[in-house]
Parts: C-alpha cells; structure tokens; sequence
C-alpha cells in the first residue's frame, strides 16, 4: 500500500477522550481507545473491571493512556471519570459510550427482571448519566465535541431472543439523534455507531 493511500493520522491530536468499556483486548472499545491513541488523542479508559482497563491502558505504553476502575450506571463514578479528564489531560472533547450487557438469546418469556434491569440500565441508563456530565463540562469549555454510542443492528432490525436488548438498543438510537438536534447549537455532534457482530466478549450469549 502507498503512502498517500494510508490514513493520516494525528486527526485526534490536542483532543482528550473517554471511552467506556475498554478492558478486553477482544473488545470495541479497547480497539477504539488504541485507534484514537494512534490519532494522538489522549485518553481514559473506564470500565467496571478496573484492573482490566488498567491493563488495556499499559499495553499501549504512552502516559496518553489511563484506565480506570468506573460504573457506567452510576452518576458519581461519571463526575469522577470526567475530574480525572480535566484534572489529567485539561478537559473532555469526546466521549465513547461503548459499555454495554447483554442476557444470552433465549425466549422472551424465560427472560428475568434482573436481567431486564441490567441491560436497560447499562445500555440506556449509562448514556442518561453521562450526558448530564459530560455535555455540562463541554458546554463549559466552550469548544464542541464529539458523542459517539455504539448501538446495534438490532436497534433497526431486531431478531427474536433478545427483545429487550434490541430494545435498549433501539432505545440509543433513538436518544441519540434526539440529543443531537438538542446540543447542536453548542457544536456538539451526538452520533451512533450500529455493529452487527463481532468477536467480542458478547459473542457467545448473541
């Protein structure tokens, strides 16, 4: 391949950036975090396996990279996250919301309230959360940003087996180009990414 066929990269330069659920090697957003460190983004890793997105951040070898140990569903551990980004790399310009559950494909009926519970409030409730922490410290630096939240195929054309993911899903989708129009007079752009499928930790309950 040529050179003027590679992408440029430093598209990401200056730019500090929080993407959630980052722990395993297998998965979306440890791919992410190392493609936008590549860019010359600086960024943290949260995840509810500390260690792991700890050891996601190191494996990169650059003081770019920090994991850290983070509830996407709980409010404090968004405003911690975010303090760590201001007070580590100076602010927040993009956030991943990649974090998300699932319960293995099974008919709708055997499907328990635990697990229904889970997968709404990892998948839904986590974006709820980080909007209201993370657009307040954007409209505060006064400079836009980015919100990207991975979604799924199965938000447009969901499949028999997990109703309820689809549903949280469909549920992104829809949030999602809703707060774009909200916060694009503050130049923050809000878009979602729908995977079908990979091989990641997910995979096997898919």
């Amino acid at each position: 391949m040529s050179s003027s066929s590679q992408p440029s990269l430093g598209r990401l330069k200056g730019k500090v950036a929080i993407v959630t659920g980052g722990a395993s090697p297998q998965g979306f957003g440890y791919a992410i975090a190392r493609r936008f460190i590549e860019e010359g983004a600086k960024v943290i890793i949260g995840d509810l396996d500390g260690s792991g997105a700890e050891s996601s951040a190191s494996s990169f070898s650059t003081p770019n990279a920090k994991g850290v140990a983070m509830d996407v569903c709980k409010q404090e551990d968004w405003q911690r996250v975010v303090e760590m980004a201001v007070k580590e790399f100076g602010g927040v310009n993009i956030l991943v919301n990649n974090a998300g559950c699932t319960y293995r494909n099974k008919p709708t009926a055997e499907v328990t309230e635990d697990e229904f519970e889970r997968v709404m409030s990892v998948n839904v409730k986590s974006i709820f959360w980080s909007v209201k922490v993370v657009v307040l410290q954007m409209q505060k630096q006064g400079q836009g940003g980015s919100i990207i939240n991975i979604s799924s195929s199965g938000s447009v054309r969901p499949r028999p087996g997990l109703v309820w993911y689809n549903a949280s899903k469909g549920a992104v989708s829809n949030a999602t180009m809703a707060l774009a129009a909200e916060y694009g007079p503050d130049q923050i752009r809000v878009n979602a990414i729908a995977p079908l499928l990979s091989a990641t930790g997910l995979f096997e309950s898919f």
